[in-house]
């Protein structure tokens, strides 16, 4: 039985699973949006909703307190300055964990883990990624279009070549 057994252990030991938890809340605040296993996603939520608290109190403390549990400097910058601005009325349930189907690998439970009003930002992540993927596939088929006339200009020239052997 389970009786006041609190929190997920996540078959490691203490270390590694803070280590594993300091990581994904780190990631989730830069990124806005990641995939983990649906366990983690459910282990994780409530240290993101202590991060964004703490965003959210925003004075010297509250920020060495990030620091000290955050991995980088710019996702502490990133929450006080952006993130928890964004959750300023609101009185927590700043993560939505939406299940996405199983891994094909091992069956595991798949979970995007996501900040709540985050939309424009993964929209305008979108969209500077198809520009960058157009711009890649128009020189892709500048230089295929380069290579092809060179390719015939060079089989011209040795067929003039050949030509002129034989004469």
């Amino acid at each position: 039985m389970r009786h006041r057994r609190a929190g997920w252990k996540l078959g490691r030991n203490t270390e590694h699973r803070r280590a594993l938890l300091r990581n994904l809340v780190t990631s989730l605040i830069v990124e806005e949006r990641i995939e983990t296993t649906l366990t983690k996603a459910k282990a994780m939520r409530p240290h993101v909703e202590k991060m964004i608290t703490l965003g959210k109190r925003g004075d010297v403390a509250a920020r060495r307190q990030a620091a000290a549990y955050l991995m980088t400097r710019d996702s502490v910058d990133k929450l006080f300055e952006t993130i928890s601005p964004r959750f300023g009325d609101r009185e927590g349930g700043y993560v939505r964990i939406i299940h996405g189907g199983f891994r094909k690998g091992d069956g595991g439970d798949i979970a995007f883990v996501e900040l709540l009003g985050s939309e424009k930002t993964l929209d305008e992540k979108r969209q500077k990624r198809s520009e960058l993927r157009a711009k890649r596939a128009e020189e892709n088929r500048k230089a295929m279009e380069s290579a092809e006339a060179e390719n015939k200009k060079m089989a011209a020239e040795s067929e003039v070549e050949h030509d002129k052997k034989e004469e």
